[in-house]
This record gives structure tokens, sequence and C-alpha cells, in this order.
């Protein structure tokens, strides 16, 4: 299945641009409360260890201004809050933001700005960011080159960009095991844990459909980013992929 100007994938369902906007907003709607526990047992704990490295990698600065896109839940704001840096949260859905804002106030982190914003359509003036995040979102973005365009937009000059998701490993035998795992037995936890089958098979079927880690260097690369380059995890199950505005 193939994108086309009238339908964009939903999964492995072709539907119009405004109905996946709609449908995903669903998905986090009903996974928010339940979203990092999910995290957990789907990841076996990994999905932190990332993070970490994530933001190791993004090297935060304090004072630096970093918008983290599509962070509702807070988890890589609150690894980035700890450099000084001043981060704006931001994501599409209220729910997930709630949640995020929920955890703050119980960790005492007082620090951090939320605002419910379109990756699409940023509200954000030109140059307001040093850097921009976004740590497993970007495959749930209905444009996606729009999305990476309104990144390099609000970045001023010498700003970085980092984005941390899942993609296609390519280590032998790993990369089979990976798949009937998440095929088969993350949509029945998701279920067990959340109540919600449907939701994570759409998750997994995501994944499925996102692109390999070099034809989504090259989608950066033609946002406008310069010096792209990716590194895999899990031979490449999931990467981080960076760019410098200049």
């Amino acid at each position: 299945m193939i994108d086309t100007p009238d339908t964009v994938s939903f999964g492995y369902t072709q539907v119009a641009p405004q109905e996946k906007t709609r449908r995903v907003g669903e998905v986090f709607a009903s996974v928010a409360k339940r979203y990092d526990i999910m995290n957990d047992l789907m990841s076996a704990g990994m999905h932190r260890v990332w993070k970490d490295d994530f933001v190791r990698a993004l090297k935060p600065r304090a004072g630096e201004r970093i918008l983290d896109m599509a962070g509702g839940t807070g988890d890589i704001a609150f690894r980035i809050a700890r450099s000084g840096a001043d981060v704006t949260v931001a994501d599409i859905n209220p729910h997930m933001l709630e949640v995020g804002i929920e955890r703050a106030a119980k960790k005492g982190i007082t620090s951090l700005v939320w605002r419910e914003e379109n990756a699409e359509t940023l509200s954000f003036p030109d140059r307001s960011f040093d850097a921009y995040t976004i740590a497993f979102g970007i495959r749930n973005v209905t444009d996606i080159p729009a999305a990476l365009s309104e990144a390099h937009r609000v970045l001023g000059f010498g700003g970085r960009f980092f984005c941390l998701e899942f993609s296609t490993t390519e280590w032998p035998g790993f990369g089979e095991a990976y798949d009937l795992y998440s095929e088969k037995l993350v949509p029945r936890i998701g279920k067990a844990v959340a109540g919600d089958a449907d939701s994570y098979r759409y998750l997994i079927e995501s994944i499925r459909r996102f692109p390999r880690m070099p034809d989504f260097a090259a989608m950066i690369e033609a946002a406008g980013f310069r010096n792209v380059k990716y590194r895999p995890i899990l031979g490449g199950a999931v990467a981080i992929h960076s760019g410098w505005k200049v």
C-alpha cells in the first residue's frame, strides 16, 4: 500500500488524512493512562535505556530552549530538564499531556511548559528553539514531511533535530522473532493490561509501515537538515536519527 495525495496509512489500512489524525487521537486517548506501563511490558524495560541514550546523544545544556514534540507523558522532558534546559513539552493529544502534567507534579518538576500542538502546524515563531526532539512519535504523524519542515522552521541556525523511533532490524533471525512477538503477543498484552488490543495492533502496524533508516534520513535531508546521521539500536529495531539546521 502506497500513500497518495488522498490517502495515508493507518496501520495496514489506507484512510483520508483527516481520518488518520482522528483515529490516532482515539488510539492515544485510549492508551494514555497505561502508556508507560505498556512500554515497560512491550520492551522489557529497554525503552528506558533507549531514552537515556537518546538524551545523552542530544547533550542538552543549561539555558537551551528545547521543544520535545509528541512528548505528552514527559519521559524525555524529565530527562532533559535535569540539564537545566528550558523544555517545552508539546503533544497533539490532551489526554497524553494530562498524564505528563500529573507525573511532573508527583515528581516535583515545575519548570516544564506544556502545550497542545500539532507537529504539522506548530504555533511557535521561526527560530524559537535550539533543539527539537521527538521520541516514538513521528510515525504517528499524518504528514511526516510537513512535521519535519516545521521542525526545521522553529529551530534557530545551528539547531539540532533528534528523533528516536522504531525501525526495521537488520539482524538475521532477530527480525523474524521480533515480528512474531510484536504481531502475536503485543496486542494480547494490550488487551490484558490496557483493555485495548486494537490500539496496540495499530501501533505495531505503524512500526511496520515506517520508512527504513536510510529512507527516513533522506526525508530529514529533504526538509533542509544537514549532517544527517542515524544510529541503529538492536540492529535497527530502534534508531536515533539526527540532523542540524545550518
